[in-house]
């Protein structure tokens, strides 16, 4: 069955974008995973055809309804056994772990708020998962459902050219990238680490793992600190 992503958005003209070009593009276009934007407002009953209101309570923007929302996520007509997604700041942070995680289903419907944000009746109602891309504030969710597609896509069979290359990309153990060489082998008088160019394949595998733990470390202390915290786990685990 092929992977697809169903996007609920304000602006489906937005879609594909960058998922359209590149390794997404490529594999769009041959049927590795499909894409269809839908757009919320084919939902709406007025001849507005409005999708907000003021906020209960008071203050500022406006919210989308629950029930324009509702009848769009019904409209999409998705199977069972698809995540409901809605990409919001205060959702689960988006990891490689979970990218893993969606990629292995059979594609997941996304929703894109937009203004101050959804009513919270819909989210509950429609079982809608929070997701987010990071702790700052986007106009609307497009461009972080475009993330976490491109996430997803590019971990599907056949997308990348080699399935090596995604095995020692940051985060897939739980580290940041080791350093990366090409091509001259010396560059404003920086040279490539004579290591790499050894021909030893041991030794190289122990310079970058060794490389990746000290990136880790110095940029990523919460990434190292989960890490040890797992190894701690695991070792009181197996006794």
């Amino acid at each position: 069955m092929t992977w697809r992503a169903t996007v609920l958005t304000l602006f489906p003209e937005m879609f594909p974008g960058p998922l359209g070009v590149s390794l997404a593009g490529k594999a769009l276009a041959s049927g590795l995973w499909a894409l269809e934007a839908r757009d919320i407002r084919a939902s709406a009953t007025d001849q507005h055809r409005s999708v907000d209101d003021t906020p209960a309570g008071g203050g500022p923007g406006m919210v989308l309804r629950a029930d324009i929302l509702a009848a769009a996520i019904d409209a999409a007509d998705i199977a069972q056994d698809r995540p409901r997604l809605l990409m919001s700041p205060r959702g689960r942070p988006l990891t490689q772990s979970l990218a893993a995680e969606l990629a292995a289903g059979p594609g997941p419907l996304i929703v894109c708020g937009r203004f101050e944000g959804v009513d919270q009746r819909v989210i509950e109602a429609r079982n809608l998962q929070e997701v987010s891309i990071g702790d700052y504030v986007l106009s609307g969710g497009e461009i972080a459902a475009m993330a976490l597609i491109d996430a997803c896509v590019r971990l599907l069979p056949g997308v990348m050219g080699k399935q090596a290359s995604g095995e020692d990309e940051s985060f897939s153990e739980g580290l940041l990238e080791y350093p990366q060489y090409t091509r001259p082998q010396e560059f404003e008088g920086r040279t490539i680490p004579e290591i790499l160019i050894s021909g030893d394949h041991a030794k190289v595998a122990a310079w970058r793992r060794a490389a990746a733990e000290a990136l880790t470390r110095a940029r990523r202390p919460d990434l190292w600190a989960a890490r040890a915290g797992q190894k701690a786990t695991k070792s009181t685990t197996d006794g």
